[in-house]
């Protein structure tokens, strides 16, 4: 649910996304090169495949379509935000390029909802929370599920703002015809009930 095709976008918004991540790319490259031990740089082609096959586990899930966990935050937790980002980069690229999973035009927005929103949204909880609890299991379940569906938020905002924007000249949508109303509740409802809770169980 969370992969975005082409043409639910319009080319502006994927334009626009691309742009937004191009500096978080840059910026995760550095600090990978600086911060990251050269001896560990190989599992992060370990993260990228875990990433990609549990992306690639479609669950079904409620009003007849299916999700799936990513795996951001129990990648930021094991290698690092930034590291998480350029794993699940990798991953959805190759999903977009080989599988058709998710838009080429809307990589951008699919990178910062998955490859960065859910790492650094659930990682950050994770941070805040482990030390005030005794069992680090539950900062790591609140992150996981924060996380993921953080970006399920999102990306249904991404969709729901399309025929606010972009309509032909009789006001019919071009792109994504639902409104937020309708996208957001879509996403959320699924994430929070299923698709969190099964991210929260892989982590």
């Amino acid at each position: 649910m969370m992969h975005i095709p082409d043409n639910y976008l319009s080319p502006a918004t994927c334009a626009a996304m691309g742009i937004v991540m191009l500096p978080i790319w840059m910026k995760t490259v550095k600090n990978v090169k600086k911060n990251m031990d050269i001896k560990k740089m190989p599992l992060m082609g370990v993260g990228a495949s875990l990433s990609f096959l549990t992306m690639m586990f479609n669950v079904p899930v409620p009003g007849g379509t299916t999700a799936h966990a990513v795996g951001g935050t129990l990648l930021a937790i094991w290698l690092g935000p930034e590291a998480a980002t350029l794993c699940i980069s990798i991953a959805l690229l190759v999903q977009a390029l080989l599988f058709g999973d998710g838009g080429i035009l809307a990589y951008g927005a699919n990178c910062f909802n998955m490859a960065f929103v859910i790492p650094f949204v659930g990682y950050g909880v994770y941070s805040f929370l482990k030390d005030k609890f005794k069992s680090e299991k539950i900062a790591v379940v609140l992150g996981s599920f924060l996380g993921i569906n953080a970006g399920a938020l999102c990306a249904s905002i991404e969709l729901g703002i399309q025929p606010l924007f972009f309509k032909d000249k009789l006001g019919m949508p071009l792109y994504c015809p639902y409104p937020l109303k309708i996208t957001i509740p879509s996403m959320l409802i699924p994430h929070l009930a299923v698709v969190g809770v099964l991210e929260a169980i892989i982590t």
